[in-house]
């Protein structure tokens, strides 16, 4: 069984969840598992690994998400990603897109679950870190009960170490990416029926899932829950995770005092070459609900894609913040800068 930590995971998502993203994220909560955008194996065996793989310390625990088919390819990027660190490795049998149809991987492994049942084994038998999957509930036409058991059955007669399943189908003709994501019909009660019948091996569940209440309800009969865009689109929420999810006292994080920690990160990415706006697209909603914010998006969205911006795009925008006074919800650190804020943005 994996640790504890995996009772609530940040969902691995394309173009969203990169180096910059999950450093954010770990300012906002401590004991979320974090997982990096899907990597292709063959990027990883011989692609940049710095480039693709290089991560931080302050982001574990966090896991890498491999795209392949290849039983032998996946085994060496698995040792590849313990190399570098990973505390999981997870395969990836759930994007729905043209793109990795096309390369033997993703949700189309859903019609064949023996292959993924060696796949899973080959980076078993090549690594010591947890080994895991993340699927869909069936793809097409197939029957939801006998796919995802077949599934199910594949990976942990191969020793999977978890199960996590979007209750959703993967439409793989006749529906986008965008479109898988939001237009099959969640099944939740799948999802349970599957740990029900597996009562000894982990099982998460992922897919329109919109709040706290919403996973603790989940975690009723499942032993993770995985969120995705809503955890990305209002970062409050993951401010909330360790008390609400992990019942760790506490005042959730404040959103100044994350600002302070991320200049110092900001400005050592800058010095290595990276673009302002690569790191603030992700902060964009950080102070959703407060007066202030529609400011703080405007001034990052303009000033951080200007040449040579820097972390003044930052200050000013979080100036623009400080001089609203502050919604009563939003817990607030009492000392250092952050505090200083707040007591500012009261008095004015």
């Amino acid at each position: 069984m994996i640790e504890e930590y995996t009772k609530f995971a940040v969902a691995p998502m394309m173009d969203w969840t990169d180096r910059h993203c999950r450093f954010f994220h770990r300012l906002l909560t401590r004991r979320a598992l974090l997982y990096t955008e899907m990597v292709t194996t063959g990027a990883v065996i011989h692609g940049d690994r710095d480039r693709l793989l290089g991560f931080g310390p302050a982001e574990h625990p966090v896991a890498l998400q491999l795209g392949g088919s290849d039983p032998a390819d996946l085994a060496e990027a698995a040792c590849i990603a313990e190399d570098f660190g990973y505390d999981e490795v997870n395969l990836n049998v759930g994007c729905p897109s043209d793109r990795v149809q096309s390369g033997r991987f993703g949700a189309c492994l859903m019609a064949e679950p023996r292959l993924v049942g060696d796949c899973i084994a080959a980076m078993k038998a090549a690594v010591d870190i947890p080994v895991t999957v993340k699927c869909r509930i069936g793809i097409d036409d197939q029957d939801t009960e006998t796919a995802l058991d077949a599934l199910a059955d594949a990976v942990v007669g191969a020793g999977t170490d978890a199960l996590w399943v979007h209750a959703r189908k993967a439409w793989l003709e006749g529906l986008s990416p965008k479109e898988n994501r939001d237009l099959p019909p969640l099944d939740y009660d799948r999802v349970y029926r599957l740990k029900a019948r597996l009562p000894d091996v982990f099982v998460g569940i992922n897919g329109g899932i919109a709040t706290l209440e919403e996973a603790s309800a989940h975690l009723a009969h499942v032993d993770g829950v995985m969120l995705g865009r809503a955890a990305y689109k209002d970062p409050s929420l993951l401010a909330a995770v360790d008390r609400v999810i992990y019942g760790e006292a506490g005042p959730d994080a404040d959103p100044f005092a994350v600002v302070d920690g991320l200049i110092p990160y900001i400005e050592a990415e800058l010095g290595r070459g990276a673009h302002l706006s690569h790191i603030t697209r992700h902060i964009l909603g950080l102070f959703q609900g407060v007066p202030g914010a529609r400011a703080w998006r405007r001034i990052l969205t303009v000033g951080a894609v200007k040449p040579g911006a820097g972390v003044d795009v930052i200050r000013e925008a979080l100036a623009a913040v400080a001089t609203h006074p502050l919604d009563s919800a939003v817990d607030l650190r009492e000392t250092g800068p952050a505090a200083a804020r707040r007591s500012a943005a009261a008095e004015g």
